[in-house]
C-alpha cells in the first residue's frame, strides 16, 4: 500500500537467508574454503544486529544526551580499534590508536554536529533517532578513508625510503620529500567516496534512501536527504583523511627534517 510501512517477520528474513546458503553450497561445491566465514559473518552480523536494535530502542525511548553521547563515545571506540587493526605497519606506542582514531573523530563529530544544529534540525538537535543513525554512517566512511589513507602512507614510505632520503640529502624540506607519497595517501583515502558519489544513483540507491522510499517516503524527498547525507560523509571524510594523513607525516619525521620509520611496527606476518 502507498505510504504504508510493511513490516518483515522474522521467517521473512530467514527466508532471505536461504540465498547465504546457497552461497555456502557453491563454495563448498567449488572448494573455496569459503563456507565457514560466510556463516560466521552471517552469525555476527545478526548477533550484532539484533543487540544494536534492542540498545537503540532504549535509547531512543530514554532520549538522554547523555546516553546518546555516551553510545557515540562507545561508536568511536569500536570505530579507532578498526583503524589501528586495518594497518599493516602502525605507528608504535599510544600513536597508533590516537592518531587515526582521533582525526577520525573529530571530523565525524564535526560534521554531523553541524549537520544536524543547522541543517536537519530535528528538536532538540542531539535527537538520538537523527543523530546515532547518521553519525554511524558518517563513521563508518571516515573509517574506511582514514585506515587507507595511513596504510597507503606507512606502506609507501617504506617501499620509497631512500627516494625520500635522497631528496632530504639535497637539501628538500620534510613536507617536499615525502609532498608525492603524501599526495597518493590523500587519494588512496578519498577514492572510495569519490568512487561511491560516482556510482551513487545511476550503479546503486543508497541504503538510507531505498528504505525511505519502501516505507512510503516521495523518491524527491528521499533524494534531497540522500544528497545531503553524502555530502556529510564526503566532508567528514576529506576532512579526516587530511587530519590523519599530514599528522602521520609529522609524526614519521622530525625537526631536523629526517625520516623516521622506526617510529613504526614491523612488518605484520
Amino acid at each position: 500500500m502507498s505510504g504504508a510501512y510493511l513490516a518483515l517477520s522474522y521467517w521473512d528474513v530467514a527466508l532471505a537467508a536461504l540465498f547465504l546458503l546457497v552461497n555456502a553450497g557453491l563454495s563448498f561445491w567449488l572448494q573455496l574454503g569459503l563456507g565457514r566465514q560466510l556463516t560466521v559473518a552471517a552469525a555476527r552480523m545478526v548477533v550484532q544486529l539484533l543487540l544494536i536494535g534492542l540498545l537503540l530502542k532504549t535509547v531512543f525511548d530514554l532520549a538522554s544526551p547523555w546516553l546518546t553521547a555516551g553510545v557515540g563515545l562507545a561508536m568511536i571506540g569500536f570505530a579507532t580499534r578498526e583503524v589501528w587493526a586495518r594497518q599493516e605497519r602502525r605507528l608504535k606506542g599510544a600513536w597508533g590508536f590516537a592518531l587515526g582514531g582521533g582525526a577520525m573523530a573529530f571530523a565525524a563529530t564535526l560534521v554531523i554536529v553541524v549537520g544536524l544544529a543547522t541543517l536537519i534540525q530535528p528538536d532538540p538537535w542531539w535527537t538520538p533517532r537523527f543523530a546515532l543513525p547518521l553519525f554511524g554512517m558518517i563513521l563508518g566512511n571516515a573509517l574506511t578513508g582514514v585506515s587507507l589513507g595511513l596504510d597507503t602512507l606507512s606502506a609507501t614510505l617504506d617501499r620509497e625510503r631512500r627516494a625520500v632520503e635522497a631528496q632530504l640529502l639535497l637539501g628538500a624540506t620534510r613536507w617536499q620529500a615525502v609532498r608525492p607519497v603524501t599526495r597518493r595517501a590523500l587519494r588512496s583515502g578519498m577514492m572510495p567516496i569519490i568512487n561511491a558519489m560516482a556510482a551513487t544513483g545511476v550503479v546503486s540507491l543508497p541504503g538510507m534512501m531505498t528504505g525511505q522510499i519502501v516505507s512510503g517516503v516521495e523518491p524527491t524527498e528521499a533524494v534531497k536527504y540522500q544528497l545531503l547525507i553524502m555530502f556529510l560523509i564526503a566532508g567528514a571524510t576529506a576532512l579526516g583523511v587530511l587530519l590523519a594523513v599530514l599528522g602521520a607525516v609529522r609524526r614519521l619525521t622530525d625537526r631536523r627534517h629526517r625520516l623516521r620509520l622506526d617510529r613504526l611496527r614491523a612488518t605484520q606476518p
